[in-house]
C-alpha cells in the first residue's frame, strides 16, 4: 500500500528531473514500497525523456504524457487523480531534497486528521540567505505583504490563517484537495498557491503546518521580475479573486500598494548595491494598473 505519491510535471526539464527523483530515492525514510513517483511531462515532445527516466529508475516511477498543456495546476491535477496514496507532495523538477523529510510529514497527516497541508523551509542551494517559503495572502494590504512575509520567514512565523506555503514543494492531503476542487484549471501559472490555500481555508479551517526543521534546495534563483511575468501574475491573481468575490478594481488597487513597496525596497537596495532592473519594473506596473483603471496621479 502506497503511503505517499509524489507528483512532479515537467516541461523541457530534461536537465533536473534526473537529479530530483534520485534526490527523493537518496532522502527516502520511510519503506521505499511505499512511495510513488509520477511525472506528468506537458511538453510536445517526451519520449527521450521518458525512455531514458525508464532505464534509470526501471518500474519505480509512473510516467504520463499530458494530451494537452493546460499549465503547471492542470499537469498537477493529472498526477494527483492518478496517485494511490492519501498524502501528495507537489515537487517541482528544480527542487532537491537535501534529507529525509517523508516521516516526519506522513507522522504529522496520521497524527492530526484535520491536517490540510503540510510545508517545509525552502533553501537556495547552499546559500545562507533562503527565499520565501511561505508567503502572506494576496488579500493582506500590499503595503504591509512584502515586510510581514520578509519578517516572518526571517523567524519561522508561520501564520496559518493567512499565509500559504510555497508551490516548490508541500504535502497536502489527497482526499481533502480533491474534495476543493485540486488546482484550479483557469489559472495556467503563477498565484495557485494562494488559491489553495484560501480554498482549503474557507473548506476546512486553518489546519496547516509548517516545519521549519525540514528542508528542501529550490535550485532555480528567485523570481526575476519582468513586466511580462508581473502581468502574468496580476492576471491569476484577478480572477483567482474575483471567485471569492473580491472585485477586480480592488485586487488592482492592492497590487499598485504593492508595487510601490517594492519599488522603495529595492531604491533603498540600489543605493547599497548599485541600480536594480526591477525598478523599472515595478514603476512600469505602477503606471499600467494606474491607467487601467484611470486613476489620477495618486492613490
Amino acid at each position: 500500500m502506497k503511503r505517499l505519491s509524489v507528483i512532479i510535471v515537467t516541461y523541457k526539464s530534461e536537465r533536473d528531473i534526473y537529479d530530483c527523483i534520485q534526490s527523493v530515492w537518496d532522502h527516502c525514510d520511510i519503506d521505499r514500497s511505499e512511495v510513488e513517483v509520477i511525472v506528468v511531462d506537458n511538453s510536445p515532445e517526451c519520449e527521450p525523456m521518458f525512455s531514458s527516466l525508464s532505464r534509470r529508475f526501471g518500474n519505480d516511477i509512473i510516467l504520463i504524457h499530458n494530451e494537452r498543456n493546460g499549465g503547471y495546476g492542470q499537469g498537477n491535477n493529472v498526477g494527483i487523480r492518478r496517485a494511490t496514496a492519501p498524502v501528495v507532495m507537489i515537487m517541482n523538477p528544480d527542487v532537491r531534497l537535501r534529507e529525509g523529510v517523508f516521516k516526519a510529514a506522513l507522522d504529522s497527516f496520521q497524527a492530526d486528521p484535520s491536517l490540510c497541508m503540510y510545508g517545509m523551509k525552502q533553501l537556495q542551494a547552499e546559500a545562507v540567505k533562503s527565499p520565501l517559503s511561505f508567503d502572506c495572502s494576496r488579500r493582506m494590504n500590499g503595503y504591509l505583504r512584502p515586510f510581514v512575509s520578509s519578517f516572518c520567514n526571517r523567524f519561522d512565523l508561520y501564520v496559518p490563517r493567512w499565509m500559504y506555503f510555497a508551490g516548490a514543494c508541500f504535502f497536502v492531503r489527497k482526499e481533502k484537495f480533491v474534495e476543493v476542487g485540486l488546482f484550479d484549471e483557469d489559472i495556467f501559472m503563477y498565484g495557485e498557491e494562494d488559491d489553495v490555500h484560501w480554498r482549503m481555508l474557507m473548506r476546512y479551517g486553518s489546519h496547516f503546518h509548517y516545519n521549519p526543521k525540514a528542508h528542501y534546495i529550490h535550485l532555480t534563483l528567485e523570481r526575476m521580475a519582468t513586466v511580462e511575468t508581473e502581468k502574468k501574475m496580476v492576471r491569476s491573481i484577478v480572477l483567482s479573486n474575483q471567485k471569492k468575490g473580491i472585485p477586480r478594481e480592488k485586487t488592482i488597487r492592492n497590487f499598485i500598494r504593492f508595487y510601490r513597496t517594492r519599488l522603495m525596497s529595492a531604491s533603498v537596495k540600489s543605493l547599497l548595491r548599485g541600480k536594480s532592473p526591477s525598478q523599472q519594473v515595478f514603476r512600469t506596473m505602477i503606471t499600467e494598473l494606474k491607467a487601467e483603471l484611470s486613476l489620477p496621479g495618486k492613490e
